[in-house]
């Protein structure tokens, strides 16, 4: 194992590191209002380090924030995709891994299963940060607490609620849940819980961990309702499971059950109809594309950090 600071998920940093992260977001955000978005920062802290991007599932929004992310921070990226790229002709990853530290300052993975990442992090030499598994998504996470906290809620004590498929997502929610100190309400339909391990660690930190079938009580009195694709990608999209997810759609009843000044999140891209209704996500509540915009700042910070230039 190196020393480089890998970021595979939210404890890697922990609590209050995720802490600074935040408000170095915030705060680098706040500087950039009006400005062209390929203009470098002021202090342009990664001024030539290049990010190697590996890409062995579809992506919009990793590919294109991590890309500004490091613009916006004065540095590059490089794109590989398994389809162009040695990895998908079998070239193993760890072979993949030493080649891309010689040539690259860091890499961002975005893979299915998790061993894959961290295979990639035993034999790099540079940073390795995790844009999706199947296991976690903790980039996009610290773009949701972002996109919270501009939306003026604190962390602490914050009641989240999630709807439909207990996935990566909702992992990494509840891991952050741990570190940041708020609640999860887990509204799924039996057999699709959210793994034991992630649950049994926000409970462990204190926090309020409520598994349920009834997306009606999951909903009452929530600050944050959250939901996302019921299949994800590389799922087998089965008439059985968008059955049984149907109660967990989040339409204006289920909004209407939290709290007034509750928001909608989503990690898009959104199947509207399936798990979220067309009413409620271009409504009032959703602010879905302000998280999205998000990925940009909160992937800067996570880079930051990477490099040993944010603690």
């Amino acid at each position: 194992m190196t020393g480089a600071r890998h970021f595979l998920d939210l404890s890697d940093a922990g609590g209050n590191t995720l802490a600074a992260m935040l408000s170095n977001a915030i705060d680098r955000k706040a500087v950039r209002t009006g400005w062209p978005k390929g203009q470098a920062d002021a202090d342009a802290p990664l001024a030539g380090r290049v990010l190697a991007m590996v890409f062995e599932k579809n992506s919009t929004r990793t590919r294109v924030s991590f890309d500004m992310a490091m613009r916006q921070l004065g540095g590059s990226a490089l794109i590989l995709d398994a389809s162009t790229s040695q990895l998908g002709r079998g070239e193993s990853i760890a072979d993949t891994a030493r080649v891309l530290s010689r040539m690259a300052d860091a890499i961002m993975v975005r893979t299915d299963d998790h061993a894959k990442i961290e295979e990639m992090a035993r034999f790099a030499t540079v940073p390795v940060i995790n844009g999706l598994t199947d296991r976690s998504h903790p980039c996009q996470i610290v773009a949701d607490l972002l996109t919270v906290i501009e939306h003026r809620k604190a962390l602490p004590g914050l009641e989240v609620a999630w709807f439909g498929d207990g996935n990566n997502v909702l992992h990494s929610i509840l891991e952050a849940a741990a570190l940041m100190k708020f609640n999860v309400r887990v509204a799924t339909p039996a057999g699709f819980e959210p793994e034991d391990e992630f649950v049994i660690m926000a409970r462990e930190a204190g926090c309020t961990v409520a598994l349920t079938q009834d997306a009606r009580a999951a909903a009452v009195g929530a600050d944050v309702i959250v939901t996302d694709t019921w299949v994800s990608m590389g799922q087998a999209d089965t008439s059985e499971k968008l059955s049984a997810m149907q109660p967990y759609r989040v339409d204006a009843a289920l909004m209407a059950q939290a709290r007034p000044d509750a928001i909608f999140l989503h990690c898009l891209p959104a199947h509207v109809g399936d798990e979220v209704s067309q009413e409620v996500f271009e409504g009032a509540q959703s602010v879905v594309f302000d998280e999205a915009e998000n990925r940009i700042h909160a992937q800067k910070s996570i880079l930051l950090w990477c490099f040993g230039k944010l603690d």
